[in-house]
């Protein structure tokens, strides 16, 4: 009978630790990818410039595209877009 019941314990530590893992890769939140290929990040913030309380300036790589977008109380808008390598190049020369 005490087999049973270490058996039974030990089966159910082992199904709450893989709901668990299943719980927390479906938010997101974990690097196990369980046989699959982790996904390709395809964006990115890549620097925040506050302007004042409510107001700042991002820098967005969105494949190969830059984005950079305002955004204030009243909401975001893209003020340029440029390709990924003129703005890496730019980096590199300084």
């Amino acid at each position: 009978m005490e087999l049973i019941q270490q058996t039974g314990a030990v089966v159910a530590v082992l199904a709450l630790l893989l709901l668990t893992l299943w719980w927390l890769r479906k938010r997101g939140l974990t690097g196990v990818t369980l046989g699959r290929k982790t996904a390709v990040r395809r964006l990115e913030s890549l620097e925040r410039l506050p302007l004042g309380p409510q107001h700042a300036l991002h820098l967005v790589r969105l494949g190969e595209s830059a984005l950079l977008i305002s955004s204030s109380a009243a909401g975001c808008a893209l003020i340029h877009r440029a390709a990924w390598q003129e703005i890496d190049g730019s980096k590199a020369a300084e």
